[in-house]
């Protein structure tokens, strides 16, 4: 496996991972806060970097049942996070290819310079 290239994120209302602070996504690209996941509050997602996925799995969901790929910071390897790879209910389809990421897991990074 070659070396993996870091993304950083520019501007304000960046999401990192809590142990290491790498950038994981950008506070334009969350879709809904209305989430819970195994540690508490979590926020869905439509964009983020830096990580890898693990292994499909199936799963039961209050929503449904879903195969999801669980998510971990690509730098210190700590789960951040799941994926939706598909939904089987019609109505919880928009969720596929989006990223719960818990708010547990992550923090905020509040920079008062933009980057150009």
């Amino acid at each position: 496996m070659g070396y993996m290239h870091q993304a950083f994120l520019g501007g304000k209302g960046i999401y990192a991972c809590r142990d290491c602070h790498t950038h994981i996504a950008q506070r334009s690209s969350i879709e809904s806060r209305q989430y819970t996941g195994q540690y508490g509050r979590a926020i869905l997602f439509t964009d983020i970097v830096n990580v890898r996925a693990g292994q499909e799995d199936k799963r039961s969901m209050t929503t449904g049942v879903h195969i999801v790929r669980d998510i971990y910071c690509m730098r210190c390897s700590k789960y951040v996070g799941w994926t939706y790879v598909k939904a089987f209910e019609s109505d919880q389809r928009f969720k596929e290819g989006k990223f719960i990421l818990e708010r547990e897991l992550i923090c905020d990074i509040t920079r008062d310079w933009e980057v150009y």
